[in-house]
């Protein structure tokens, strides 16, 4: 079994059908894949659907990843904001990103996104 921590970005490549979506596809239909997300990447998800295709179909977008068995959502916690704004002290990251760095550290995990920030963030593996 894998562990993984989704980015938003990597579900919203998915959901767009972008460069990078056959494989975080093929990788969630592993059942053998565990997935951690963010609540507050989640939160990003919802709001970027939104403004491109109204409340409804976000609310849509949010339930289904929720219902995902392999996709465990985590609430920020105190410590999880501190790592993060650990991260954000550096710079050259989203706040939201910082987010899913802390808890790839937290988690041991790789990161699965296709974002550029994250190049630059020296300790994190991203897939």
């Amino acid at each position: 079994m894998a562990d993984y921590v989704l980015d938003s970005y990597a579900v919203l490549a998915l959901l767009g059908d972008e460069p990078g979506s056959q494989q975080v596809a093929e990788m969630l239909e592993d059942k053998q894949n565990c997935f951690s997300l963010s609540v507050v990447n989640l939160g990003e998800i919802y709001y970027i659907v939104a403004r491109s295709h109204g409340e409804p179909a976000a609310l849509e977008v949010v339930s289904d990843i929720r219902g995902q068995e392999n996709v465990t959502i985590v609430d920020a916690t105190w410590e999880r904001v501190y790592r993060a704004a650990q991260f954000k002290v550096h710079g050259g990251l989203s706040y939201a990103d910082a987010f899913a760095c802390g808890l790839a550290v937290e988690r041991g995990a790789p990161v699965i996104s296709g974002d550029p920030e994250f190049r630059n963030i020296k300790g994190i593996e991203v897939i």
